[in-house]
């Protein structure tokens, strides 16, 4: 459903989209997808971009109350409630088990829309502490246009322009344990930004670096 709901959406709006494959990935194999997240396009992109396996994304629970979309999203969705300590732990167990099933998933490293100016936010750690518990490889994707197609702070000012994804080299958990999450990450978190500054992202600001 999400997968055909999001190649409606796009042809609707009309934005063309484009998956560019810097390092691809195996089918067969399972990944922790990690994004930037800077646009209410996130989402749709997401499911324009990883059309190859199945996946399941870690999703805000507040989102389920939206109309519609709420339901579609929670139907490939694990939802997490981060104020909740319990209901954070069960989404993380949830997550494991469809890797050990054999399902990929997707994770927001950053948790909400990075506004800072800087390429990225901070990472939390959720996504690097599963990937090296379960030795699952993260694959990084940079979603590169969302925030000129749909700034996050105007839900109204949607712009007809190309979505790009880039996808990254995957990088290993292996040789890392749970007291290296930070380096772990920060890896993950350097190449993204590199990257970023590369493509030259357009909500960069030279003055908040």
């Amino acid at each position: 459903m999400a997968w055909v709901w999001a190649d409606i959406w796009y042809f609707l709006l009309g934005i063309p989209h484009e998956n560019i494959f810097e390092s691809s990935y195996d089918a067969d194999r399972n990944y922790i997808f990690v994004a930037n997240h800077i646009s209410h396009m996130d989402i749709p992109c997401l499911f324009k971009a990883i059309r190859k396996q199945s996946f399941r994304v870690l999703g805000k629970a507040e989102i389920q109350k939206i109309p519609v979309f709420g339901f579609i999203y929670s139907r490939g969705a694990v939802m997490v409630d981060r104020g909740n300590t319990e209901r954070r732990a069960q989404s993380v167990r949830e997550l494991k088990k469809l890797l050990k099933h054999h399902v990929s998933v997707f994770i927001f490293p950053e948790g909400t829309f990075n506004e800072t100016g800087k390429p990225l936010k901070s990472f939390y750690d959720g996504a690097f502490r599963i990937a090296i518990e379960t030795q699952t490889p993260v694959k990084p994707l940079l979603f590169l246009d969302n925030y000129d197609i749909l700034d996050y702070r105007n839900l109204l000012g949607l712009k007809r322009r190309k979505s790009r994804v880039i996808f990254l080299e995957e990088i290993s958990p292996a040789g890392y344990n749970l007291k290296q999450i930070t380096q772990f990450k920060q890896k993950v978190f350097d190449q993204m930004e590199t990257k970023l500054i590369a493509y030259q992202a357009s909500w960069i600001r030279p003055s908040a670096n």
